[in-house]
Parts: structure tokens; C-alpha cells; sequence
């Protein structure tokens, strides 16, 4: 599960990245920086829903 959620990480700040490139290098990058931060935050929802769902099935355990 660990490595499940670097990797969702990763992807966040890769994503991340893009747009900041994007904002700087592209006069009328508008709509690719926008792109770039709905997937960051598609991606972000998901992470929530999936370390949610790991804690309800019991793959991360709670505080004891």
C-alpha cells in the first residue's frame, strides 16, 4: 500500500509540475496549465478515496 501511495504522489507532483511549466513557457498555455491541474486534482480525489477504502478493509491499521 505504501508504494501505491508514493507512486499516487509522484504522479501528483508530476502533474503539478507540468503546469507550472506550462504557466511560464507558453504565452496561451491556458488551457494545457488547466488540464495539467484538474488531473492533479482527479488525482488527489482518488488517493483520498483509496486510502479511505484501504483503512475501511482494514489494509492500514489504526492507531492502537
Amino acid at each position: 500500500m505504501r508504494i501505491v501511495v508514493i507512486i499516487f504522489l509522484i504522479a501528483i507532483l508530476g502533474s503539478l509540475g507540468s503546469a507550472m511549466y506550462y504557466m511560464v513557457t507558453e504565452r496561451n498555455g491556458g488551457k494545457r496549465m488547466a488540464r495539467a491541474l484538474a488531473i492533479r486534482v482527479g488525482l488527489s480525489l482518488s488517493l483520498f478515496l483509496l486510502l479511505m477504502a484501504a483503512y475501511y478493509f482494514g489494509l492500514i491499521p489504526g492507531r492502537v
